[in-house]
């Protein structure tokens, strides 16, 4: 592939993980085993406030292929496939659920030095349609993207974005809900590693006259153990220590508390990940 823009969902992709990757109020449990012919499996368990969830995730690697197989415990099927390079800096995706045979996908994705392309059509007769485009350097990009509705005959969304990449930073500002917000988010690491970092968002809502403004941090206390926290100005602090207890294998501990009702119960939230 190029080293081009990349694609229009990676535009403030490094802020938004910073600030809500592996947070959650959940207790999650997974454990992966990898055979010699290259089969990885998954298992995972996951308990939400009272409800009980359990999947089994299967991966495959042959040649330009990708096979993704998920099977979870409301009997549903998730197929995924990837094909790279088909044709010269194409990437294709399929992917359908059974039994849901209306959730059949296909994308498209095409990879320039100076640009990327994407196309994705949901497999039915009247489906819908998304397209995005990025222009560009991995320095500076600017993108947009449209997704259309044949059967109404509408357009579902349109936004555009523009990101500047640096070593050591990354800024980027987002106007999305057709217009009707505006998102702007700056990314700092202080070290070579990008084990500790600062981050800061500020989000515009027109329609409701609404501003969420969001910081937050990584810090590195040594090479197996970091913590983050958030806050925002609405009162919602929120704070994680991740532990690498073998090699690969991460243990979360997170929480979220409303500092301005702190007589409500703080969410608890615990993830295992076991890798070999």
């Amino acid at each position: 592939m190029s080293k081009g823009p990349g694609l229009f969902t990676d535009i403030g992709k490094k802020a938004k993980d910073l600030l809500t990757r592996d947070y959650n109020s959940d207790q999650k449990f997974s454990i992966s085993t990898y055979s010699v012919s290259g089969v990885a499996l998954t298992s995972t368990a996951l308990k939400k406030g009272g409800v009980h969830a359990a999947d089994i995730a299967t991966q495959y690697k042959y040649k330009n292929a990708l096979f993704d197989v998920k099977i979870d415990t409301d009997s549903s099927v998730l197929t995924t496939v990837t094909l790279t390079e088909i044709l010269p800096s194409t990437k294709a995706i399929a992917s359908f659920k059974v039994p849901d045979y209306n959730s059949a996908k296909l994308e498209v994705q095409y990879f320039h030095d100076h640009a990327t392309v994407t196309a994705a059509a949901a497999l039915k007769q009247n489906p819908l349609i998304d397209i995005t485009a990025t222009l560009g350097s991995p320095v500076i990009s600017f993108g947009a993207e449209a997704g259309y509705d044949t059967t109404s005959k509408t357009f579902t969304k349109y936004n555009a974005g523009i990101s500047v990449t640096k070593p050591d930073a990354c800024l980027s500002i987002i106007l999305g809900d057709k217009g009707d917000s505006l998102k702007a988010s700056y990314l700092h690491h202080f070290d070579e590693f990008k084990r500790t970092a600062a981050v800061g968002e500020v989000y515009r809502k027109f329609s409701t006259n609404e501003n969420t403004i969001t910081v937050g941090g990584l810090y590195a206390i040594d090479h197996s153990t970091s913590v983050k926290a958030k806050l925002n100005n609405h009162g919602t602090l929120g704070a994680l220590l991740q532990h690498e207890v073998l090699p690969r294998s991460l243990v979360t501990v997170s929480s979220e508390i409303d500092t301005k009702a702190l007589e409500k119960h703080p969410r608890f939230g615990l993830s295992l990940a076991l890798k070999p």
